[in-house]
């Protein structure tokens, strides 16, 4: 199983500003004996690391650098004491620091819903449209599986993918899953006007927000239990379809145009 990051984080800062990189940059000062050479190893400029340090300095009342002149190394710059007590600081709140992220995230894997739910939200994906819920059917064939997963309100997303992929992500009934749709493969319908279509995703809901810019439109289309279908579509087509916020209509998509996501 492949890791998983951490469900916690936190940045460790003192003083409300001397962070990371300003321990990266003394600590490369140390090592390299230069202000230009520890400046391009921590990612600053010469002048901006100059002035950090200088800022630092002066609001810890001592000086943070040495400097030696001449010699045969043509001089350079030491941490003082007053920046050796900085850094050692430093590495002692940082241990602190992650052992108590470790101990929380330990705390939070004794509660299986919440650190799902936690890592369902930390995913990223470019899809617009990101359902949870159980898996409640499965229907294998030998070249495709059909997988319905249930949504909160009792209305169900079917997706359908190979099967060799359904294999290899072990779906089972019950399993929580995540179905990703992108806005554009999702068409509205106001008024079937007695025709049935033959896409397997028909999602009955009222319209709750229409996002309009220069030339396109993302409507919402909210569901019973809440959960909002977004749909992306010209100026025309909303204008065409006369939509309003508080309109009833149908949210309706290809099986294939869902994909699945189980954790690893």
């Amino acid at each position: 199983m492949a890791d998983r990051p951490p469900l916690l984080g936190g940045e460790l800062r003192l003083a409300g500003r001397l962070d990371a990189r300003f321990f990266a940059l003394l600590q490369a000062v140390a090592d390299t004996g230069s202000i230009s050479r520890a400046a391009a190893t921590a990612g600053y400029s010469y002048k901006g690391a100059w002035l950090l340090l200088e800022t630092a300095a002066n609001l810890a009342h001592a000086p943070l650098l040495s400097r030696a002149t001449g010699g045969r190394g043509g001089g350079g710059s030491q941490l003082t004491p007053e920046a050796h007590a900085l850094l050692a600081a430093w590495a002692r709140l940082q241990q602190a620091h992650q052992t108590f992220l470790h101990e929380q995230e330990s705390l939070l894997a004794q509660d299986p819903a919440l650190a799902g739910t936690l890592r369902r939200i930390a995913m990223k994906t470019s899809a617009r449209n990101q359902f949870a819920g159980p898996i409640a059917a499965i229907s294998a064939g030998p070249v495709s599986t059909e997988v319905s997963l249930s949504l909160r309100g009792g209305q169900q997303i079917v997706a359908l993918l190979s099967s060799s992929a359904a294999q290899q992500m072990g779906l089972k009934l019950g399993q929580e899953a995540i179905a990703l749709i992108k806005a554009s493969s999702v068409v509205l319908v106001g008024d079937f006007a007695g025709y049935r279509l033959s896409a397997s995703n028909q999602l009955a809901g009222t319209v709750s927000r229409i996002s309009r810019d220069a030339v396109s439109a993302v409507v919402g289309l909210t569901l019973p239990g809440g959960v909002v279908v977004s749909a992306s579509l010209t100026l025309d087509a909303v204008e065409a379809l006369g939509l309003a916020v508080g309109q009833p209509a149908s949210a309706v998509f290809k099986a294939g145009a869902v994909m699945l996501a189980v954790p690893d």
